[in-house]
């Protein structure tokens, strides 16, 4: 197993939609065990393939609570219900938080790397990654749902800054510039084909 690089924003990758994998072949057990470690290395809760580069139809979950994590092939969500608000982040968008919406409850569907079909119904934190990691295979970013730039903020890496109440949005300029190209405003640029 191997730490893979993880891909960055504004990364063209991060922007494709992925390819639905016809059959499970031996490579893809590699990825996804490389996919989990590089995961694991850089404490998400969930990956998609694009973010390490392959443009394979893959990702993987894993929240706190469960002991192994979730390889889903093909995933796809088939039904979303209510709606609340959530504080998201990116492995891809280091430093940064936003506000977004997603549904309560999702129900998905992929297929395990055996090949079997895998039914989920989730709420919180699991509903969430799902609707994270099925974006990231459609080329979308969780700052394409903020409803203003006001909702991405940037997180300070000295927690002390912000008990003492300075909150670090100022930055260096450089990351601010690149997020407002490709964030929100720029969501209905199609680079994804």
């Amino acid at each position: 197993m191997a730490v893979l690089r993880m891909r960055l924003l504004p990364d063209p990758v991060l922007r494709k939609q992925a390819k639905k994998i016809g059959k499970i072949l031996p490579g893809l057990k590699k990825l996804t065990a490389d996919m989990i470690e590089t995961m694991h290395e850089h404490q998400g809760v969930g990956i998609a393939a694009n973010q390490v580069g392959s443009l394979q139809k893959v990702c993987i979950i894993q929240t706190p609570d469960m002991e192994e994590p979730m390889v889903l092939i093909n995933p796809e969500i088939t039904n979303r219900e209510g709606e609340r608000e959530v504080v998201e982040g990116c492995l891809s968008i280091p430093g940064y938080r936003g506000m977004v919406k997603r549904s309560m409850t999702v129900r998905a569907r992929a297929l395990g790397l055996d090949g079997k079909v895998i039914r989920i119904k989730a709420d919180e934190l699991l509903a969430q990654a799902l609707e994270h990691e099925t974006d990231h295979l459609n080329g979308i970013l969780y700052v394409d749902h903020l409803a203003s730039r006001e909702d991405l903020w940037k997180i300070s890496e000295h927690p002390e800054d912000e008990e003492d109440g300075e909150d670090d949005e100022a930055g260096d300029g450089a990351e601010e510039e690149s997020l407002a190209v490709a964030g929100p405003e720029s969501a209905s640029q199609d680079d994804s084909d």
